[in-house]
């Protein structure tokens, strides 16, 4: 392990502990190891990257990690033949606990997804992973920062940013109101969030033909006269409603916090090269 003041990501070796099915569309996978005792999760949408093995692979392959240089290992992993070297993609923090030390990360499910989904799928315990991850709590992979003097927050995320909107409304301060909405797939995917914000929620379940995102959000009443705004999701409702925000609503743009965690008919290896949306057009 390099020194985390001047590293503050690291990679850690981890295994599946226990799996659990949380509704149709999210599996939360808890993962345990001696490594954990120097990760430091930051809440809220903390991110990692997490790299998988390919099917029939025993652990995920990648150049040695004891390197203190992370870019030059990562250089390396990326010069390395694509059907052999680990599969990367990105994802959040549900939660951290340490007595025991463990990290939980929930999966979004598709029929049609990609190499992480169909490994998710199929993880057993013992199966092994390698995380690039927070070494210490403030860092660049927590994009939820909420201004002091917000006076309200509004909140937007699809199946895939549940595990990240979930961990931030626990995170939130006793009181402050909040305007939540989540889409998901299906009627089973709606789940208790814990808060102690004044949150209300309202599910978007597309089975039941609930409206569009930007439509759901365009009707709403915003809360506070100085708003945050968080939206994350498939990359294409978030340019919608980013839009929708700065240009409708007027709200200072500093003020709209928005990540496109996929988008429809890409996958992430091809989200990452596509060409990064404007601050005029997004």
């Amino acid at each position: 392990m390099t020194n985390a003041e001047t590293a503050p990501f690291q990679f850690f070796s981890l295994q599946v502990d226990r799996t659990r099915r949380l509704g149709p569309s999210l599996v939360r996978i808890t993962f345990t190891g001696t490594d954990l005792k120097a990760f430091a999760a930051g809440g809220r949408d903390q991110s990692l990257s997490l790299f998988l093995p390919h099917p029939g692979q025993e652990a995920p392959v990648l150049p040695p990690l004891d390197d203190p240089d992370m870019y030059a290992i990562l250089g390396a992993w990326r010069a390395m033949p694509d059907d052999e070297r680990a599969v990367m993609r990105s994802y959040t923090v549900r939660e951290q606990r340490h007595d025991p030390a463990e990290v939980d990360i929930d999966f979004a499910l598709h029929e049609d997804g990609g190499p992480a989904c169909r490994w998710a799928q199929q993880a057993e315990p013992g199966d092994r992973v390698v995380v690039l991850g927070p070494a210490v709590a403030e860092n660049t992979g927590v994009r939820f920062q909420l201004p002091p003097d917000a006076d309200s927050v509004v909140i937007w995320a699809d199946e895939t940013a549940l595990p990240a909107a979930s961990a931030i409304l626990e995170w939130l301060p006793a009181g402050i109101p909040a305007l939540v909405h989540v889409e998901v797939p299906y009627s089973g995917d709606r789940t208790e969030l814990t808060t102690e914000a004044d949150a209300t929620v309202t599910w978007l379940v597309r089975e039941e033909g609930a409206p569009s995102a930007v439509d759901a959000v365009r009707a709403a009443e915003l809360p506070g006269t100085s708003p945050y705004v968080w939206i994350a999701g498939e990359s294409g409702s978030v340019k919608e409603l980013r839009r929708h925000f700065v240009r409708d609503r007027e709200l200072d743009r500093r003020r709209v916090t928005f990540v496109g965690y996929w988008r429809k008919g890409l996958s992430e290896d091809a989200l990452r090269e596509a060409p990064a949306e404007t601050s005029e057009d997004a």
